[in-house]
């Protein structure tokens, strides 16, 4: 009996014919739909970059090239086991500023930006009245301890936000901060997250309750500089006061009232 695919009548419906014309173009074809869509991501992903904010690095096509330099250095880390979410790594330095457990975020920590630097998360929904009290906490505690700190651009985000800083000529200063140029603190207006300079121990406080995790480049900053997660509403900013102020007291080295 003949096979049903050896019928000549079938035989060619299996049969495929490219045109010449085709087979010559074909893998122009390919070539230049791969580029178009490389080229597409590429602008999409700088105007992401700089949208939220560069993280220090110039906001221009090789500073994106270097972002992204440092994202396959993170992603290579990342497949080694350390996905910098928990505390291990961090030495249990003390004094400690805050209690020894914070109650745990809500759900746990939130998604993340897909890129090393900068560091941000994917903005979540925040009451107006809880984002007005996160952006003048720094002007606020500055207002309480002049003597203590002073306002500036953020020099580890390349003058793009406000901060608190120590003032550097304290006797009580702690030395790890001139790392960050005596920066204790600031507020990224795009998804609401924070980066602080806590003692270790206090960093590690904040990551085990969900509320942070380390810096996406340690080796650039001391320990205990770390994200901090976004609040959504104003019990949340009362956390966040929390650690801003315990930042405060290990980069001064001194209590606060």
């Amino acid at each position: 009996m003949t096979s049903l695919l050896h019928r000549p009548g079938l035989q060619s419906l299996y049969r495929v014919s490219i045109p010449q014309d085709l087979q010559r173009n074909l893998w122009p074809l390919i070539a230049g739909s791969l580029t178009l869509g490389i080229l597409s991501w590429a602008i999409y992903d700088y105007r992401d970059w700089v949208g939220f904010g560069t993280g220090g690095i110039p906001p221009t096509i090789r500073g994106w090239f270097k972002a992204n330099r440092l994202r396959i250095v993170r992603a290579f880390n990342y497949l080694c086991g350390d996905d910098l979410q928990g505390p291990s790594g961090l030495p249990q330095t003390e004094p400690r500023y805050l209690p020894p457990t914070l109650p745990q975020r809500a759900k746990g920590p939130p998604s993340l930006k897909p890129r090393t630097l900068p560091q941000r998360q994917c903005p979540e929904p925040i009451e107006p009245q809880a984002r007005d009290t996160l952006f003048n906490l720094m002007n606020d505690l500055h207002s309480q301890y002049p003597h203590l700190l002073h306002l500036g651009l953020s020099k580890t985000e390349g003058g793009t936000v406000d901060a608190i800083y120590a003032r550097s000529e304290l006797p009580t200063c702690n030395p790890e901060a001139a790392a960050v140029g005596y920066e204790i603190a600031h507020a990224h207006p795009a998804d609401n997250s924070l980066h602080a300079l806590l003692s270790p121990v206090d960093a590690c406080t904040v990551i085990e309750a969900a509320w942070g995790r380390r810096f996406a480049v340690p080796s650039m900053v001391p320990p205990g500089w770390i994200m901090v997660y976004a609040p959504r509403n104003s019990e949340e900013v009362e956390v966040i006061s929390q650690i801003v102020r315990a930042a405060i007291q290990w980069t001064t080295g001194t209590k606060l009232d």
